[in-house]
């Protein structure tokens, strides 16, 4: 499933992936230390987030219990792809070329880099 996330939306998910499930009650008492987000946009942002199938709900009680109802791998790679498209015109070489250029890759970064294509080499033959 394909869901792109606002970057605000991103910040309520990584709290709903890291530990599920949660109340509003629980995701506004941690997400108002981290952003001053009140109730109301809490509520607000599930609702868009459950409107794009992101999240569900089950009854719990007094309180509804969110989960993610789609894995962060998955929102990643639908960012990443309209990332590339938006920004390099779905060039992933024209992308790492950039990054090469302009130095913003470590060692480390390079490294890694070289890694992920050998395996993608062996996955290919």
């Amino acid at each position: 499933m394909h869901v792109n996330l606002s970057d605000s939306e991103w910040k309520l998910m990584n709290h709903l992936w890291a530990r599920s499930p949660q109340t509003i009650t629980e995701l506004t008492a941690v997400l108002r230390a981290e952003t001053g987000w009140s109730k109301n946009t809490i509520i607000t942002m599930l609702s868009r987030l459950e409107t794009k199938g992101a999240v569900r709900y089950e009854p719990g009680g007094r309180a509804r219990r969110y989960f993610p109802s789609v894995q962060r791998e998955d929102a990643a790679l639908a960012e990443t792809e309209s990332f590339l498209s938006k920004v390099y015109g779905g060039s992933l070489g024209l992308m790492v070329s950039s990054l090469v250029e302009s130095r913003a890759l470590s060692e480390e970064d390079l490294a890694e880099l070289a890694a992920i294509l050998e395996r993608a080499e062996g996955a290919q033959s």
